[in-house]
C-alpha cells in the first residue's frame, strides 16, 4: 500500500490539465496563424509562436512526472 496516493492523484490531474492545455495551445496557434496578415507573419506564428506555446503547455505534464517520481522514490524508500 502506498502512502503517496495524494501525489499520484495530483500527478494524474496535472497530466490531464497539460493535455488539455496542449490541445488548446495548438488550436489557438493555428487560429492565430489564420488571423495574422502576411506570409511572413504567418510563418513567424507557426515557427516561433506554436513551439513556444506548446512548450509552455507541457509544463504541467513535466510537473506531474516529477510528482510521480517523488511518489515512486517514497514508496521505494519506505519499503526498505
Amino acid at each position: 500500500m502506498t502512502h503517496y496516493g495524494t501525489l499520484r492523484v495530483w500527478a494524474a490531474l496535472l497530466t490531464f490539465v497539460g493535455v488539455i492545455a496542449m490541445l488548446a495551445a495548438g488550436i489557438g496557434a493555428i487560429v492565430w496563424a489564420f488571423e495574422v496578415d502576411g506570409f511572413w507573419r504567418t510563418i513567424g506564428v507557426l515557427l516561433i509562436g506554436l513551439p513556444v506555446s506548446i512548450l509552455l503547455a507541457t509544463l504541467p505534464i513535466a510537473l506531474a512526472q516529477a510528482l510521480r517520481a517523488i511518489a515512486d522514490v517514497g514508496d521505494t524508500v519506505s519499503a526498505r
